[in-house]
């Protein structure tokens, strides 16, 4: 971080609250934070960097992602047993840095499903983010994922691995009824998490049933809800089905990941608790299963689909919706393009913006960032040309400044 105040220029800004894009841009950073907007007079000792035809942005936020898996090929052919947790952490730091430098200056990493030992990894990795010793992203950390066992974030389903292969405790997030849930969500917490993930629907890539099926029972979820809420904690449910989605606005839960065969009355349930909606849906496009089971081939041809029709009504009808990739089921680095599925399903370019930048702020309950205005953290990118006509050019990101510090300039 610069001991002086530093004097950022460009050609453009991004007004996320006013909806537009203004000129020119000059912005003055001080320590970790914006201290000005095209001010008046301008610090008389500063650092100057001119950044030309660019527009200035908020840095940008992935609601869904999990640094501890993709990214790197280890060498390891069966990296569900073979990794352990050291490796794992390792990875995540490369995750970090080119998530970062893509643009994304915030994220969730949205519940572990691997095996750790009971240690929660992505609470080291923040730990690590926020003391400067890894280059990446303000993560929020939900520890492990709790599931059922054989749930969709039961990580033995995913590969079909025979009993007693990788065997998972409670405080690994396999937890069966309401003592053995309230029990996963208090671990949980008690060693960092600061938002709870639950699976409360089958999924698409795991070997756990119906996509839409309800795993968790109403009882199930109340407690996980009860448990999170009553410590000042959100929590977050993987749910495809309506089922599920229904049960989980009925029992508080804040958020819905993927949300993909919500009807039209759940939607409008979601609108009335003001339940968020992230709803992951370039996976549609990106998401590679040539290599996955004829049985998850279908699972996916049948699901997203629905899934991307699904989020052209929640957009139409003013669902709250932040955005999220589920990377690394989409490759880390390419968060950007679930702005352009936000777009292609009904969003203008700044309303995409919004749910990446606002939106997803007031998902994780914090107003220091998402904005470019004084005050605010120093979290600041770059992109060619004008995202609010061209939301494309969120994929080339020129320059990348979080807390005052920059980390990426072409």
């Amino acid at each position: 971080m610069s001991e002086r105040p530093i004097v950022l220029r460009a050609d453009r800004w991004v007004d996320i609250d006013a909806g537009e894009v203004r000129s020119p841009a000059v912005i003055v950073v001080d320590g970790d934070r914006i201290a000005a907007v095209n001010p008046t007079e301008l610090p008389t000792t500063a650092d100057e960097l001119d950044l030309g035809d660019v527009t200035l942005l908020p840095g940008l936020m992935d609601m869904e992602l999990n640094m501890l898996m993709g990214g790197p090929h280890g060498g390891n052919t069966r990296s569900d047993v073979q990794d352990d947790p050291p490796f794992r952490t390792l990875r995540g730091i490369v995750n970090c840095r080119t998530t970062l430098l893509a643009g994304f200056t915030t994220c969730r990493n949205l519940g572990l499903f691997v095996k750790t030992g009971g240690y929660l990894l992505d609470v080291a990795l923040s730990r690590a983010v926020d003391n400067g010793w890894v280059d990446g992203p303000r993560i929020v950390p939900a520890g492990h994922a709790i599931s059922p066992t054989g749930g969709h974030l039961d990580p033995t389903m995913f590969a079909r691995l025979g009993p007693d292969i990788m065997p998972l405790s409670i405080e690994e997030g396999i937890a069966n009824g309401v003592p053995e849930v309230r029990r996963a969500v208090r671990y949980q917490i008690k060693y960092g998490a600061r938002l709870i993930k639950v699976s409360a629907s089958g999924g698409v890539m795991s070997h756990s049933g119906l996509a839409g099926a309800q795993q968790y029972s109403d009882e199930e979820l109340n407690a996980i809800a009860d448990e999170a809420h009553r410590a000042g904690i959100k929590v977050a449910a993987h749910a495809h089905g309506d089922a599920g989605i229904r049960a989980c606005i009925r029992a508080g839960i804040d958020c819905i990941e993927h949300g993909s065969l919500a009807t039209d009355e759940t939607l409008q349930m979601m609108i009335d608790h003001g339940t968020f909606l992230v709803p992951t849906s370039y996976l549609a496009e990106g998401l590679d299963v040539s290599r996955a089971a004829p049985e998850l081939q279908a699972k996916a041809a049948e699901v997203l689909p629905r899934g991307r029709e699904m989020l052209r009504k929640a957009i139409a009808n003013g669902v709250k919706i932040a955005c999220g990739t589920d990377a690394p089921a989409i490759p880390h680095g390419d968060n950007a393009k679930e702005l352009w599925a936000m777009v292609d399903r009904g969003m203008t370019p700044m309303q995409a913006l919004r749910a990446a930048t606002v939106m997803s702020a007031e998902l994780i309950g914090v107003d220091d960032r998402g904005r470019l205005e004084p005050g605010l953290l120093a979290d600041i990118i770059a992109v060619p040309g004008d995202p609010a006509e061209d939301i494309t050019t969120t994929q080339t990101v020129r320059f990348v400044m979080k807390g005052g510090v920059v980390y990426k300039r072409a």
